[in-house]
């Protein structure tokens, strides 16, 4: 009987996160969609979205750095509001 209200619980507290199903990817087109790589560049310092920028080496780097990230889905949590 615990494991179904655990189950509950948590498929509840997923419905109310905004990140919940939604790729890095996918996050990563809207923000280059919506603000083009000069200005993400310009929000989040870092060399893939400044130097040569694509999504690929944009993935590849943000799947490997947690702090950049964290930064990338901050300014997607921001941008959908």
């Amino acid at each position: 009987m615990d494991d179904k209200r655990k189950e509950k619980e948590q498929r509840e507290s997923q419905a109310n996160n905004p990140m919940h199903g939604v790729k890095l990817a996918d996050i990563l087109e809207f923000l280059v969609e919506k603000h083009g790589w000069e200005t993400l560049g310009s929000k989040i310092n870092i060399r893939c979205f400044t130097t040569d920028p694509s999504i690929k080496s944009s993935l590849k780097f943000l799947r490997k750095t947690p702090w950049a990230r964290e930064k990338v889905e901050t300014l997607y949590l921001r941008s959908i509001k």
